[in-house]
């Protein structure tokens, strides 16, 4: 079950990049060379909403996703599996 969740944290992280990337408050970066295809379907201003909210949103389920993790994390139990000797005791010291 963890490897799932690590698994989604890994996709909203890839996610949140592209977001990140293709966002710039300037007008520039690459908002600018997709721009034309954004503002035939959605228009400018529109676009930059999508673009905010999308991050908010996906930073949000990164923190859950990772504080879902850490509750779903199990200790390992007992000895390690290639270690079989039995843990050694020291003896108390003797009095004189």
């Amino acid at each position: 079950m963890i490897s799932i969740v690590i698994i989604l944290i890994l996709l909203a992280c890839v996610a949140l990049a592209f977001f990140i990337l293709i966002q710039n408050p300037k007008g520039g970066g690459l908002t600018g060379s997709f721009g034309s295809m954004s503002s035939q379907v959605m228009g400018v201003k529109q676009s930059s909403d999508v673009m905010e909210k999308g991050t908010w949103g996906l930073i949000g389920a990164i923190g859950f996703l990772c504080i879902v993790s850490v509750a779903l994390f199990q200790k390992p139990e007992g000895p390690a599996k290639g270690n079989t000797a039995a843990p050694q005791s020291s003896a108390p010291a003797k009095k004189k």
